[in-house]
């Protein structure tokens, strides 16, 4: 099961050699040190969250106090938040849709591949140039056609940052180009799509938001990338963290109704584009994926080949994001659902989060997966989580303008470029 998601339909001038702050301090060609915001850059006295939420990490004194709304507790909207699966549903069919008008522009990948990338028509002229940059990665066999991808985008652009969609290979009427998709695994796409924005749009800070198979596939790119990360800080929504866990989830009780809908929106994209993989050889079994019943399945005769791996099991053990949490260098904060029944909660690694100085973790006691019907715009309005994402984003963003007093950049720059010359 490769992190499934319903929501489906269907610059400073006392240091002028350096370009961009606090994105990246560049000290070697191949490693970049980011100042680190403590809990005293916060005006008063840290909050404590609300103990109906679980709120952990490493990073907790650092980010804490920029999440105000945690103070109040997390009520789930009358009936539709009290079961998992109705949430879950209600969240799919029933929440709102805001109206966007797209630009898309389809990027050709170094393998001969292409994505999708939509961005919000006009905003290239009516925004500034150093507007930060956010990407947004639905999960599985979702694009920017998604109800939750398009409120947060609207709460993003409400706050001046320029958004773009990064639609995987046949997911929101991508184009496939090559007979291969996209897995749990794969992060080379995501790779050039940042590169891609970054170099449009060289005076942004970047940031990236995922949710459920896109939450795994951003964390994992993270620790992979590492301290080199050109990211200033990403968000990870109803992450599935242990593919093999979620296997297991997938296939018991109510769980199987989302396992059979996943597989056949999985389906639908391969026959569309069924002729590129005629008379694949190998361990290809494309009658197999093309009458899939189950994503696992699907997998099998598909997706495991594709990437190299020797069985199913095999793929979602080293697909899986909950080993990349102890490499992760950038702000990245996470928010899980207790009650999820796509993404266990069982199969979050709570310790490799406490013990990063970069993590912070979020468990709500109710939400579904994709749901979190909860919050003033419930129940057919914005999640809970849009306000408290947008809020760890601001908080990074103004460290930028040095509108976070911390200790100071020049005290930073001091410790980490000491006896390093920088390059200019």
């Amino acid at each position: 099961m490769a992190g499934a998601s319903l929501g489906s339909s269907a610059p400073l001038t006392s240091f002028p050699h350096i370009r961009r702050l606090p994105r990246q301090f560049i000290l070697t060609p191949t490693r970049a040190v980011r100042p680190t915001v403590h809990a005293s850059t916060a005006t008063g006295a840290m909050p404590d969250p609300h103990p109906s939420l679980e709120v952990t990490g490493g990073g907790r004194d650092s980010f804490l106090p920029a999440l105000k709304t945690l103070t109040r507790p997390y009520h789930p909207f009358p009936l539709v938040g009290w079961n998992r699966h109705v949430e879950t549903i209600f969240a799919t069919y029933f929440r709102s849709r805001p109206d966007v008008r797209f630009r898309r522009e389809c990027l050709r990948t170094k393998d001969g591949g292409a994505v999708a990338l939509d961005w919000v028509s006009g905003d290239h002229r009516r925004l500034p140039a150093d507007s930060p940059l956010l990407i947004l990665l639905p999960g599985l066999t979702g694009g920017s056609g998604d109800t939750y991808v398009r409120h947060m985008l609207n709460r993003a652009r409400d706050k001046g940052w320029r958004v773009v969609v990064f639609n995987s290979r046949g997911c929101g009427n991508s184009p496939v180009t090559t007979p291969q998709f996209y897995s749990a695994s794969f992060t080379e796409d995501l790779r050039e799509v940042v590169a891609h924005v970054s170099s449009r749009y060289p005076n942004g800070n970047l940031y990236a938001v995922g949710w459920s198979l896109g939450a795994n596939i951003l964390v994992r790119y993270l620790g992979q990338e590492s301290h080199t990360c050109p990211l200033s800080g990403a968000v990870s929504l109803c992450n599935p963290f242990n593919l093999v866990i979620a296997d297991e989830d997938f296939h018991k009780g109510f769980n199987n109704v989302y396992d059979k809908a996943l597989a056949n929106a999985l389906c639908k994209i391969f026959q569309k584009h069924a002729l590129l993989f005629e008379d694949m050889g190998g361990e290809y079994n494309i009658p197999l994926a093309a009458n899939a019943k189950s994503v696992r399945v699907f997998d099998d005769g598909l997706t495991r080949v594709s990437f190299g791996f020797k069985s199913v099991d095999d793929y979602y053990s080293n697909s899986s994001s909950s080993d990349s949490i102890k490499h992760v260098s950038t702000p990245l904060l996470c928010i899980q659902a207790a009650n999820d029944p796509i993404a266990p909660s069982r199969g979050i690694p709570h310790d490799d989060i406490k013990e990063n100085p970069n993590c912070l973790l979020i468990v709500t006691p109710k939400g579904g997966h994709l749901g979190w019907v909860a919050g003033s715009e419930a129940p057919r309005g914005a999640p809970w989580t849009d306000p408290v994402v947008m809020d760890f984003l601001e908080h990074l963003e103004k460290a930028r303008f040095g509108s976070i007093p911390s200790c100071s950049i020049s005290e930073d720059l001091n410790q980490v470029t000491k006896g390093l010359p920088l390059e200019v």
